[in-house]
């Protein structure tokens, strides 16, 4: 992981380079609709009130937690105890990208979702909410962490979700063969080089012309830099989205040539 000071240095450079997010001087159509109809889309969509209330519930939830650290293959490599209110204040996507997600899902209508880190379920109640007639399939190594999970989802009478539990490299090969086609996912279960590049090719296997990838935390650090480097010149990609904290990708057939954006958002 980067320090803080680096992280900062690196989210100069990329304000400094990126277009300015308003889809000025952008000569990709479909580039200027994904920055006037998705990114810059203001409308306060109604489940955005109950999901940021949930949300700062979770932030006052003094229930402690075992948190499993998944390592080489399906073993548990270390364990440690964090309270709900700790994580959700730490380490949920802040809501202008969760937000984000939800506006993609709305646009875009995926049916077939996957998402690699339920955490509490923030991210996936937006996933769901964007789309009635989609499926998620969240996917969380911690298991008491998708019990409270799965109870938030509950709470916001969210019926289109499917959690699976446990490691992600014992799970996301069978989650992805028992899925017919993947129209979207969202990858925020390991900042390492290897498993997101691995995460990347299992999910390509079943990518379709319409397909969107978002990976997360992109510049989080070296590895995750390289990570998101291999993706982007990965011959399937048409064309990416650089916001800095996340990467996105589309394999459009009908783009001629590559094309990479980076956009201040």
């Amino acid at each position: 992981m980067y320090s803080s000071s680096k992280l900062a240095l690196k989210y100069l450079q990329y304000f400094f380079a990126a277009s300015n997010g308003k889809g000025h001087g952008v000569h990709s159509p479909f580039v200027f609709e994904f920055i006037t109809k998705v990114l810059i889309d203001r409308t306060e969509y109604p489940c955005y009130k109950n999901i940021e209330q949930l949300r700062q519930q979770l932030k006052h939830d003094n229930t402690l937690l075992t948190i499993e650290d998944f390592g080489a293959g399906s073993r548990v490599h270390t364990s440690y105890k964090r309270k709900v209110g700790e994580i959700a204040a730490t380490s949920l996507k802040p809501k202008r990208f969760s937000q984000l997600l939800f506006r993609i899902v709305n646009f875009y209508k995926p049916v077939n979702i996957i998402e690699l880190g339920t955490s509490l379920g923030i991210t996936t109640a937006y996933l769901a909410s964007a789309n009635e007639y989609s499926k998620v399939i969240t996917m969380e190594g911690a298991k008491e962490v998708a019990a409270i999970a799965r109870k938030n989802f509950y709470q916001l009478q969210l019926k289109n979700i499917e959690i699976v539990d446990g490691d992600f490299d014992a799970n996301l090969s069978q989650v992805v063969s028992n899925t017919s086609f993947v129209d979207l996912a969202f990858v925020d279960g390991n900042h390492r080089k290897e498993p997101t590049i691995n995460y990347f090719h299992q999910l390509l296997t079943k990518t379709t012309n319409n397909s969107i990838l978002v990976f997360d935390d992109v510049h989080w650090s070296r590895e995750m830099e390289e990570a998101w480097e291999y993706i982007k010149q990965h011959s399937s990609v048409t064309l990416s989205i650089d916001l800095f904290f996340i990467g996105i990708v589309f394999f459009r057939h009908e783009q001629l040539e590559k094309q990479h954006f980076s956009i201040r958002f």
